[in-house]
């Protein structure tokens, strides 16, 4: 009985810190626009290691009726697609056809100590906290006007898919457990076959960032997979990282699959740019303070290493782990262009597919999910980094806004990126349950 009772002391105790440390948040003090753009310097600002982390996310109060983002001026924002069940990916097929990943993360099994505590419960706050769909929905829109005619299911029973990519004949998808292929030809609107496994993936529990995304190269030979840790800073013991936070070039005719870049806490979207070069935006570690660390967009050459879980921002310290492993700074790469504190980049594509004026190219456009470990909120938009000769320069162009209310809750969070066919971009909405298509206005 005893037992019990101290239990209860002490589980008591530890609401009241936490109580304690949502309702005094550490709070920004370094301008945004001081850790966002292609020379951040982080030199001299604070980290403020958490124990308990800062937790600011958006209740959800998803759009009624006529309700939609705000669009830049010289575009427009209508509703593509809605009644979607938590869309996450786009992709779109050589027909113009749109598939949607209606996804989510398995139910969790258990692992990962207070950061996974802290995961389901901010995942529930969002608005993400439902069973995933596990499927592929196909959209057509047969004339181009911004409004299918045709929606279905593509493809079901698939394990949190996430990642597709077209290569000849087969259609690949990234499940969280790993790749699997099935056949395509131009046209379908079903898929019956079963998935064939191509490539296991680590989702040992927690399996804390489970999205795994994909790439094709331009010739079909390899697909490129970005897969994000099993945790923060590697503190379930770097055994549960094997795989992980990396993005990996996986050869189709061999298969076998190779680190291509890492140090990558958690890549999403990724992209070519027109000198066929990869890029991917990052998701970088949380519980340092409200100011750190910036996430980003990068250029990711083969053999590269960007740090983590060890470092960050080409060479920065992380305190809070034992062995800092300072015979890797020098050789680790600074990433291109900061896109700030905590504002969870997810979708990324390049522009040279849209036809959204002038104003909006060359450059990339880049889906800012929103931040949870940081006070004031960031993110919660759609953004535009302009490009000169090859690299991204200045601060960023907004493209959508007003995801949050007047009240900062949250009536979607822009998640994933596609162009299509009319050279539209499309914004999947994983909170809002729809899809936006952006045109120039």
């Amino acid at each position: 009985m005893n037992h019990f009772r101290n239990l209860s002391i002490i589980t008591i105790l530890i609401l009241i810190g936490v109580g304690y440390w949502i309702t005094r948040p550490d709070v920004a003090q370094v301008p945004m626009a001081q850790l966002t753009g292609p020379d951040v310097d982080l030199k001299g600002i604070e980290s403020r290691e958490q124990t308990i982390p800062t937790i600011k996310v958006a209740s959800v109060d998803r759009w009624k009726a006529g309700e939609k983002p705000k669009a830049a001026a010289g575009l427009k924002v209508e509703l593509y697609a809605d009644g979607l069940n938590h869309p996450r990916n786009l992709y779109r097929l050589p027909n113009g056809d749109i598939l949607v990943a209606e996804t989510n993360r398995q139910p969790s099994k258990g692992g990962g100590g207070l950061t996974a505590w802290v995961a389901d419960w901010l995942t529930n706050k969002a608005g993400a906290g439902v069973p995933s769909a596990d499927r592929i929905t196909l959209l057509r829109d047969a004339d181009g006007d911004g409004k299918p005619e045709y929606k279905g299911v593509f493809l079901a029973g698939l394990k949190s898919p996430f990642g597709m990519a077209l290569a000849g004949d087969r259609l690949f998808i990234a499940n969280t457990t790993g790749i699997v292929a099935v056949p395509y030809k131009d046209g379908d609107t079903k898929i019956t076959e079963k998935p064939a496994n191509i490539f296991n993936m680590n989702a040992k529990a927690p399996n804390m960032h489970w999205t795994k995304n994909l790439i094709a190269s331009a010739d079909g030979k390899t697909l490129y997979i970005a897969v994000g840790s099993n945790s923060n800073i590697g503190e379930g013991g770097m055994e549960l990282e094997r795989g992980r936070a990396m993005i990996i070039a996986f050869d189709l005719q061999t298969r076998k699959g190779r680190p291509w870049g890492v140090g990558l806490r958690n890549p999403v979207g990724m992209d070519f740019d027109n000198r066929g070069r990869l890029w991917t935006v990052v998701n970088e570690r949380d519980m340092l303070g409200s100011d750190l660390v910036p996430d980003y967009l990068t250029m990711v050459p083969e053999g590269t290493d960007f740090g983590w879980p060890w470092h960050y921002w080409g060479g920065y310290v992380d305190d809070r782990l034992e062995d800092i492993r300072p015979e890797l700074r020098q050789y680790e790469r600074r990433p291109d262009y900061g896109l700030g504190p905590h504002v969870a980049p997810l979708g990324f594509v390049f522009a040279d597919k849209a036809k959204l004026g002038s104003a909006f190219a060359p450059g990339a456009f880049i889906a800012r999910h929103g931040s949870w470990n940081r006070v004031p909120a960031s993110g919660y938009d759609v953004i535009f980094v302009k490009f000169n000769k090859g690299f991204p320069v200045g601060q960023p162009v907004n493209v959508l806004s007003e995801f949050l209310d007047k009240d900062g809750k949250a009536q979607g969070r822009p998640t994933m990126l596609a162009i299509d066919k009319t050279g539209a971009l499309l914004v999947s909405d994983d909170v809002g349950n729809r899809i936006w298509r952006v045109t120039a206005g």
